[in-house]
């Protein structure tokens, strides 16, 4: 393995430019190629003159940078990374792993479950190379130590789980408004944002076998989804109450965890955006003997987030140790995105928006 993996960046926006300056920080990975289709606006120097220079997410004189995708997979390059628009995220995963290319795609993986399939029947072909999907909210030092505390049992077994993610709208902040076409997103805030709650809520709770859900986009009226109310249930019992929000004014995260001697309460969220308020872990001793409903509690603070950097150096660790993916792995993000279109179609009126292949 040379001492130095090349990486391309297929997408350039928020999350490649975020991908990029963690990548720079890493000694044994060097970002050589990039593409965007904005490079073609005139506001980019063309490949002939220097690099986009000084700043953060700008690129050096050594970075080539390119208007498709199809250009970037010409190049030498070790690793991947996906930082696409949802239609074209799951060819691009197979074509790089097609190319000899271990692969990190952003979530979701896929517009659908079937997209996910096809990119690992092309992951079973090449069992030497690396798939991680970018389920980024796992790298949080609030759920890890969460996870910690359900590892250890000093408060039991989980009884239930209530979680809410939402934001203000469906098109936030500098984003384009592909995310409001199905034919593109696939999905609206649920596939967009909610799939990172989904997604912990197994990591806690387990596999859902039981789903019953409404569907909604009666405020922003768009051709996917601003809200969707989802409870589920797991074979042993676990019950979740999920609540995914594009009408959220106040943008929210929020998962609480009931055990069986006491909760665990994750607030708020360390982001870009900054709008997700303080990030918190709150632990409640409960004492079901002598309880009045105000029990001890202890809250923890968060001042960082490591989560970038943890899951790129994970990855990064994965290819140069010839380990496996950890988190994020494609039966993680088959799962995750098996019980996301569960939810869609456990509501009678949007099943006959999606295809479900869910067995």
């Amino acid at each position: 393995m040379p001492q130095k993996l090349r990486v391309g960046i297929a997408g350039y926006g928020v999350v490649g430019k975020r991908r990029f300056e963690i990548i720079k920080t890493h000694p044994r990975l060097t970002t050589v190629a990039v593409c965007d289709r904005h490079f073609e606006d005139g506001s980019w120097p063309s490949p002939q003159k220097t690099g986009l220079l000084d700043g953060e997410g700008k690129l050096g004189e050594e970075v080539k940078y390119f208007q498709n995708h199809q250009t970037l997979l010409q190049e030498n390059l070790d690793i991947l990374f996906v930082c696409l628009t949802n239609d074209i995220a799951a060819k691009v995963t197979i074509a790089g792993l097609e190319a000899g290319m271990h692969v990190f795609c952003e979530k979701p993986p896929g517009r659908n479950i079937d997209e996910v399939r096809q990119v690992i029947r092309c992951e079973k072909q090449h069992p030497n190379l690396k798939l991680k999907y970018g389920f980024n909210h796992r790298y949080h030092d609030s759920v890890r130590d969460a996870l910690q505390i359900l590892g250890k049992g000093a408060l039991g077994k989980i009884i239930n789980l209530r979680g809410v993610y939402g934001k203000s709208k469906l098109i936030t902040f500098d984003q384009s408004d592909w995310r409001t076409h199905r034919d593109v997103a696939g999905g609206g805030v649920l596939l967009d944002q909610g799939i990172h709650m989904v997604d912990l809520l197994r990591l806690f709770a387990g596999e859902f076998t039981e789903i019953h859900s409404f569907i909604s986009n009666n405020f922003w009226d768009y051709d996917v989804e601003d809200n969707a109310y989802a409870i589920m249930r797991t074979a042993e019992g676990v019950v979740a109450l999920f609540h995914s929000s594009a009408t959220e004014w106040r943008h929210r995260f929020r998962l609480e965890i009931a055990f069986e001697r006491g909760n665990v309460i994750l607030s708020g969220l360390l982001s870009g955006s900054k709008s997700y308020g303080a990030e918190t872990l709150t632990v409640v001793w409960g004492n079901p003997e002598n309880d009045q409903g105000d029990p001890k509690e202890q809250t923890t603070q968060y001042n960082e987030d490591p989560s970038w950097r943890d899951e790129v150096y994970e990855f990064a660790d994965a290819i140069i140790k010839d380990k496996p993916i950890l988190n994020g792995s494609s039966e993680d993000a088959l799962r995750t995105m098996q019980l996301v279109y569960q939810i869609y179609c456990a509501d009678n009126d949007w099943q006959k928006k999606y295809t479900l292949s869910s067995k």
